[in-house]
């Protein structure tokens, strides 16, 4: 059974995640705050965490940045947020959160999001990736057993999420693919849910891999969806 801390302070969306997930066979430890949350960390063996940004005594910002400093790197955080700034979004999956939903949010895509996390998030009894495989396309290299990323021989720092939809794109290289299929593969949603989460990891991606060459290697095929290919 895997327990989910759930963190956040209004009762009515706690209350409403707490019983779809444990209908789910999830079990679930709440904390209303941001200090009492890190304290049920260190507490039980906590498989994933979901966590609210807007916090009494400490935010989510900041619960995010201290449990990855205090050593749980592979921790699955995935961050609610009812701020309309994406710049707090793009802050949150900076210090260290994996995915993140706007509320008000689905209960049954935060249960798809969350199967996603929990099963990228498993590793063998080594503790580590099962996976071996190295792929290249042009000057990216993606190793799948360390999860580095470079790119024109430079590293790329990317989020759970980002790392998982590059490694779509790289497994399909010039082949174009639909919004659905990443969905599915990226966030294990099989059908369209009408979000643009997509849209804005990609643009992410993106701009995390510009920055070592200013030359688009993710190209939007309008109406299609996206091609991992080199020139315009």
């Amino acid at each position: 059974m895997n327990t989910i801390l759930l963190i956040e302070d209004e009762q009515s969306v706690a209350n409403l995640i707490k019983k779809g997930l444990e209908e789910e066979g999830y079990m679930v430890l709440h904390a209303i705050d941001g200090i009492r949350g890190i304290e049920l960390l260190y507490q039980a063996q906590v498989h994933l965490i979901i966590l609210d940004i807007l916090l009494p005594k400490m935010n989510g910002l900041e619960v995010c940045k201290k449990i990855r400093a205090d050593g749980f790197k592979e921790l699955p955080i995935l961050m609610l947020t009812a701020l309309g700034s994406a710049e707090n979004v793009v802050l949150g999956l900076d210090i260290g959160a994996d995915d993140y939903l706007s509320k008000p949010f689905k209960l049954i895509e935060l249960k798809a999001r969350l199967r996603t996390l929990l099963r990228r998030a498993e590793l063998n009894e080594n503790g580590k990736a099962k996976s071996t495989d190295i792929y290249r396309f042009a000057d990216l290299e993606l190793n799948d057993y360390t999860k580095n990323v470079t790119y024109h021989g430079k590293e790329v720092f990317l989020t759970s999420t980002e790392y998982r939809l590059l490694f779509m794109f790289m497994k399909n290289p010039n082949k174009v693919i639909s919004r659905t299929d990443l969905l599915d593969e990226v966030w294990g949603i099989n059908f369209d849910i009408g979000t643009n989460v997509v849209d804005v990891y990609v643009n992410y991606l993106r701009k995390k891999l510009d920055k070592h060459k200013h030359q688009k290697i993710i190209h939007t095929v309008i109406g299609m969806g996206y091609v991992l290919k080199e020139g315009k």
